[in-house]
């Protein structure tokens, strides 16, 4: 699920782990929060964008990659 503007996510309600990337504007990544539980939060400063993956498939991106969407 990708989401535009955040720069920030909660796991308020949820009830199964998840993978968060933060990107910027132009879909540069800035962190990437692995395992990120239920009832927690993440965010990153300057970060415009966030998807939310499976937990585990974001296992081969790093900070400073650029994702292109299709």
């Amino acid at each position: 699920m990708l989401f535009r503007p955040a720069g920030s996510i909660h796991m308020f309600f949820m009830r199964f782990p998840i993978d968060a990337v933060f990107c910027d504007r132009e879909l540069r990544v800035l962190h990437v929060e692995r395992g990120l539980q239920p009832w927690r939060t993440a965010g990153k400063r300057g970060a415009k964008v966030v998807i939310e993956l499976a937990a585990g498939a974001a296992d081969a991106v790093e900070p400073g990659d650029r994702l292109s969407l299709s």
